[in-house]
């Protein structure tokens, strides 16, 4: 099961935002904007932020996440948003005699599908360890694990990347695994940015309309329901 944990970010992401935003157009400097803003000033701001889309004053703040029980699948879609830094469990150095794996939903409701998964891994490890007991470095041995292998991952990304990163991996059309690690991020975030990321989530919840065209799941309407619980 993947976890998330937010593990920092910009103290006060909100009113750092929109003090960021108001000092665009005050004659005033940014610390003393950010000591006499009220915060019913901060809240009206930053919704007006939003509708408006001035995502540059989003750059801001930013969010590190702590992420486990995902595959190197999912992070090799990851580590694709390039505004972002990445620190990824290194299987050069850390050993894998006893790999953990993701198995996908589609595998594992089909028994016969299951079995044979199940005993790839199986026969992965033993290649594995086999390697490793010949001597060959853990950097090398590594060649023969599979896409599933679970890794961890600590990801920092400002709050404008990670509205991009919802946008698209929010959207049905995402692949499932890094589909469900958006909206746990996502629902990280809301706990402690509610305004700002009121309305993030996939294209459609952001832009009030499907901009996938043919391609799209035909959810819109299930998906802004979503936004609203």
């Amino acid at each position: 099961m993947i976890k998330v944990k937010l593990l920092e970010h910009t103290p006060e992401p909100e009113r750092a935002v929109a003090m960021a935003a108001r000092l665009c157009y005050s004659a005033a400097g940014a610390e003393e904007l950010a000591e006499r803003m009220t915060t019913e000033q901060v809240n009206k701001l930053l919704t007006k932020i939003v509708e408006m889309g001035h995502a540059s004053t989003m750059e801001h703040v930013s969010f590190t996440f702590g992420i486990e029980g995902v595959s190197r699948v999912l992070t090799h879609q990851l580590v694709r948003h390039r505004l972002a830094s990445y620190s990824q469990q290194s299987q050069r150095y850390v050993a894998e005699h006893n790999f953990e794996y993701i198995l996908p939903p589609s595998i594992e409701e089909k028994p016969a599908a299951k079995a044979r998964f199940e005993a790839l891994m199986e026969d992965i490890q033993k290649a594995y360890n086999e390697l490793a007991d010949m001597g060959v470095p853990k950097e090398d041995a590594r060649y023969v694990l599979a896409n599933a292998t679970e890794t961890k991952i600590v990801v920092t990304m400002n709050a404008r990347s990670l509205m991009h990163f919802f946008n698209l991996r929010c959207c049905n059309r995402a692949q499932w695994e890094i589909r469900d690690l958006a909206y746990k991020m996502l629902a990280e975030v809301k706990k402690v940015a509610p305004l700002l990321f009121k309305n993030a989530g996939a294209s459609c919840v952001a832009m009030g309309h499907c901009p996938e065209g043919a391609m799209t799941c035909g959810r819109f309407s299930e998906m802004i329901k979503m936004r609203e619980k």
